[in-house]
């Protein structure tokens, strides 16, 4: 195969690709037993007529674009990776001359990631905030954890934020109640936010009994629609904490006092806090990216894009819409381009361990268990996107090794050490 490239512009090439019958051999003779599998032919059974039959019967232009529909791929392929160049967008292929039994002669355009000149991640400096758990912090975790051992009680009082109601819903459009949009004896914390948006503020003075109508968006009941709400406070209860002592710290902790139980509580703050800078620093290294490193995108490719996304929630016409999910599209393209082409720079790989936890992690964030996950993603066609995904987290905390990452006060950040360790039993994951 002889293979060509002209370069378009920064984001688009055009490849000529010239084949010979030889090369293209395998592919005929497996089309010549896919249509013979499928005619009729008197005489022959299905997957033993000759060529010459099929030829004569069925036609050899029908062999030919089935050969060639199956060897584009494969040539194409091998032309873009010799010419090292990598294809992000659909190719166009131009079958420019057929010469049966001696060539063939292609031209494809694609869009391909574009050359971008990455910085020196060493000379790099990232601020990030100081960790400091404060008494505030403590207490605010202790208080959380108290409730979760706390106890309901009725009293007669108006209701206000931070109180537990029982209460009674019902949702209208035009009068007429909406399917899905009555709940009875439900109990809410005031001021959660938790289920119809204005129903805190509506609940706010009401007393055990009495009722207020109010007007809200019927997300979840009546998607697009705006109704009335009539809600009836049926009790209203105060939540008791128990004391924040050593019987509670018996109870709720492993620990005997609740001297060794906030002490405890500070050192997982401070973990947690740690994770963040390194979260942080991860984010401010990308957002320096995308503002420093000059990256073409490919118009057509966004345009298409975009086309796509509109068209979809049938909003083509939307001029200020589409702005948006233009800026979004091309932010998307610009950072997907920076991130691969650390991959390359960086030579990573991805390996079965590595695809494993990613996707075992996965699948806890959808709810789902890792076998039901593995298998939507399989059917969906989605490996290659999450083998992707992992190289680009791989790839980005590689570099993020390098740069020099210290705190306002002036302390280095050792990121290193802040990394999760690698999970290789399912079982030690979901106790992490």
């Amino acid at each position: 195969m002889k293979s060509a490239v002209e370069k378009l512009n920064e984001t688009r090439v055009k490849i000529s690709i010239e084949v010979t019958f030889d090369e293209l051999a395998p592919f005929l003779a497996d089309a010549y037993e896919a249509v013979s599998k499928r005619v009729n032919i008197p005489g022959f059974r299905k997957g033993k007529v000759p060529q010459a039959m099929i030829d004569q019967r069925v036609g050899r232009g029908v062999v030919l674009d089935e050969a060639i529909n199956s060897a584009i791929p494969t040539f194409y392929t091998q032309a873009a990776r010799e010419a090292k160049v990598s294809p992000i967008g659909r190719p166009e292929v131009d079958i420019k001359e057929l010469k049966d039994k001696v060539s063939m002669t292609l031209e494809v355009e694609v869009d391909i990631r574009p050359e971008i000149d990455l910085p020196d991640f060493s000379k790099i400096t990232l601020t990030v905030d100081d960790v400091e758990v404060t008494d505030a912090d403590i207490d605010e975790q202790l208080t959380a954890l108290r409730a979760r051992f706390g106890t309901l009680t009725s009293v007669e009082k108006a209701v206000e934020t931070g109180d537990f109601v029982s209460l009674d819903l019902i949702a209208k459009v035009n009068g007429e109640a909406i399917d899905g949009g009555t709940v009875n004896d439900v109990s809410y914390e005031v001021g959660s936010n938790r289920m119809v948006d204005g129903l805190d503020d509506a609940l706010q003075g009401l007393k055990e009994g009495e009722s207020k109508r109010f007007t809200s968006p019927l997300v979840g009941m009546a998607e697009g629609e705006t109704g009335d709400i009539d809600v009836t406070v049926k009790a209203v209860k105060r939540r008791d904490l128990p004391d924040a002592d050593d019987a509670f710290a018996k109870m709720a902790s492993e620990f005997e006092t609740i001297a060794e139980l906030k002490a405890d509580i500070s050192t997982r703050l401070q973990r947690i806090k740690e994770m963040e800078q390194g979260a942080s620093a991860r984010d401010l290294l990308v957002d320096k990216l995308m503002a420093e490193v000059k990256v073409p995108v490919p118009a057509n490719l966004i345009e298409k894009e975009v086309e796509s996304h509109l068209e979809g929630e049938g909003r083509l016409e939307d001029t200020v819409h589409r702005a948006e999910v233009t800026e979004s599209t091309t932010k998307s393209f610009t950072q997907e381009i920076i991130f691969d082409t650390i991959v390359d720079a960086e030579q990573v790989s991805v390996n079965e361990q590595e695809l494993t936890e990613y996707l075992f992690r996965a699948s806890q964030r959808y709810g789902m268990s890792p076998d039901q996950f593995i298998k939507e993603v399989t059917d969906a066609g989605q490996v290659n996107t999450m083998i992707s995904e992992v190289a680009r987290a791989k790839a980005l905390a590689g570099v993020l090794s390098r740069v020099k990452v210290v705190t306002k006060s002036g302390k280095a950040v050792d990121l290193e050490a802040l990394r999760p360790q690698v999970i290789t039993d399912p079982a030690a994951a979901d106790a992490e």
